[in-house]
């Protein structure tokens, strides 16, 4: 089971939530303010942060953006009083992967948790595994069984991007910067082209299909 490090000053905060994650057949391990995080970083491996914002020493924010400035890709969940959309937005761009406000909701907490964790996951192995299909990162090929389908760079890295986080709709606008780049002169429209492409291609696999969400855009549902 994973490893968390749940970093917050306020010692009931770090009880609640260590009992939490340890009913729940996580290993935790507490620290007081990110200067101590990054100490037990330096000493012990560590799947998950669980992290809080308003800390002396070290906050939250310093915290993560120490991280990601010396290309620390670990997964950081950071919990807060602070709800102001400027606050969830500067988490953003310090590099924290998900972002949730106290009062803390317990499965809510959970199941970010969890999904942050197989994203990590995903990361690591470049692989996504649906039932008897592969994609692999590495090979851009798609495979179920002994049929192999070797993908166009932007069509795979679409199909990847959809596939690791089924669910969540992606506007044009948003995989367009993503696989193709900001700077880009192609128009949106090419991610429904290859959208179109994708789906003829797997037409007949039962595993996994693309939703068009009407007036937002696209997502990927799993269907094993």
């Amino acid at each position: 089971m994973a490893d968390i490090l749940v970093v917050d000053d306020d010692k009931h905060t770090r009880i609640f939530l260590k009992s939490i994650l340890q009913n729940a057949n996580y290993t935790v391990t507490t620290a007081e303010n990110g200067e101590d995080a990054l100490d037990v970083l330096d000493k012990k491996h560590i799947d998950l942060v669980v992290l809080d914002v308003m800390m002396p020493k070290m906050d939250g924010y310093e915290f993560t953006k120490t991280l990601r400035e010396s290309d620390n890709t670990l997964p950081i969940l950071m919990v807060t009083a602070k709800i102001l959309p400027s606050d969830e937005k500067q988490g953003f761009i310090v590099g924290t992967d998900d972002y949730i406000t106290k009062p803390i909701d317990e499965e809510k907490l959970l199941l970010r948790i969890k999904a942050l964790l197989r994203r990590a996951q995903i990361v690591n192995d470049q692989k996504i595994v649906i039932g008897d299909v592969t994609l692999d990162y590495n090979a851009l090929t798609v495979t179920r069984g002994n049929e192999v389908q070797e993908l166009a760079q932007k069509e795979f890295l679409l199909l990847y991007k959809l596939l690791s986080y089924p669910g969540k709709i992606f506007t044009r606008i948003q995989l367009m910067d993503e696989i193709w780049g900001m700077d880009s002169e192609t128009g949106w429209e090419t991610v429904t082209v290859h959208i179109g492409r994708l789906r003829k291609r797997f037409e007949n696999w039962n595993e996994f299909k693309i939703e068009t969400v009407r007036g937002l855009g696209y997502r990927a549902v799993r269907n094993v």
